[in-house]
């Protein structure tokens, strides 16, 4: 049984995230997101366990969710990681990813599969999709129904 591994922070999870697990999943026999940061120390828009939350909400059951706060090699050793999953959407992410795939790789042996995202996702990132939101933009096709509604809300306080 072959497992893999898509860690983010997903500050939110967008439909280019939940198009990467989804293809993830017919590759690999059992995927889990992994939401790293700390659960202690909320940061960003949305705190571990409710990013958590709204991945659940968002994916196929068959997709595990959990979260780390330490060396990303660390959680693949203790959980029998086989392979990591990161979506690329352009040459900038592929020179962001490269280097933290060689140093997993390095430190534990761990290969990084990087997945293309599909063209109409290219474009969206969670950044902007926040930033969109906050001035009132509409992020609906942007985001799952779920994380729309969250992120709406957390914009109205």
């Amino acid at each position: 049984m072959t497992t893999a591994v898509c860690p983010g922070s997903f500050d939110p999870i967008t439909l280019g995230h939940v198009n990467i697990f989804e293809r993830a999943s017919q590759m690999f026999d059992e995927v889990t997101v992994l939401v790293t940061g700390n659960p202690e120390k909320p940061s960003g828009l949305f705190s571990v366990h409710e990013r958590m939350e709204l991945i659940r909400q968002s994916v196929d059951s068959r997709i595990n969710v959990d979260y780390w706060s330490g060396l990303l090699v660390d959680y693949t050793s203790q959980h029998g990681v086989d392979v990591l999953v990161k979506g690329l959407r352009s040459s900038l992410d592929y020179e962001y990813e490269l280097p933290m795939a060689q140093m997993n790789r390095r430190l534990s042996g761990i290969d990084t599969v990087f997945l293309l995202t599909d063209e109409k996702y290219g474009y969206i990132s969670s950044s902007l999709c926040k930033q969109v939101a906050q001035f009132g933009g509409e992020v609906t096709g942007m985001l799952p129904d779920p994380v729309v509604q969250a992120v709406k809300e957390k914009y109205r306080r």
